[in-house]
Parts: structure tokens; sequence; C-alpha cells
């Protein structure tokens, strides 16, 4: 768990996913549409990528736990509520005010 948080709070934007997931390539995918250069962690390519997907399903409360989207440090969630932010314009305000975009 600390290493998720650490991880989490050194960068604006940070998406935990796995290479094969088609969800965290799709959250990636909007964030760099949105002029986000967001930092990703690719658990399947982690030795320690399990015990960090551990950690994000209890946070979550579900499993899979990827995508897992921290912005600010704070953990925002999962696809579900990224689109959901986004389609209700909350999500770029947020982007703003974490750093990652200046527009």
């Amino acid at each position: 768990m600390d290493r998720v948080t650490r991880l989490a709070s050194q960068r604006a934007v940070v998406i935990f996913g796995t290479s094969s997931c088609c969800m965290s390539h799709t959250v990636t995918r909007l964030f760099v549409d949105l002029g986000v250069n967001p930092t990703v962690y690719e658990l399947d390519e982690d030795p320690r990528g399990r015990d960090m997907e551990k950690a994000l399903a209890k946070l979550l409360g579900r499993n899979p736990a990827v995508p897992a989207v921290f912005i600010g440090g704070k953990l925002v969630g999962s696809t579900d509520k990224i689109m959901s932010l986004h389609l209700s314009g909350g999500l770029v305000p947020m982007l703003r005010n974490a750093g990652a975009i200046w527009v």
C-alpha cells in the first residue's frame, strides 16, 4: 500500500493498469487526448505488481482493480468514475487544479 501511495503522489496523474487491459488503454488515451501526460504503471510488468493490485483492490473495493486513476495524489477511481467526471464536465477542472493541464 505504501508503494502505491508513494508512486501516486509523485505525478499529477497516475494510472495503474495492465498492458492487456483495454479499459486501462482507454483511460490513458482519454488523458492523452486532453493534453495530459499521465504516468502509467503496468502492474503485469512490475515484479511487485500483484501486491500493488491487491492494495488497489482494497482501496477501490472491487476486483479487478485496474485501471486505478490518481489525480493530484488522490484516488479518483476506475474507468466508470473517470468517464462520468469527463461527461459531466468535472474532469478538466480537476486536472487543472492538479497542475496536469494549463488550458
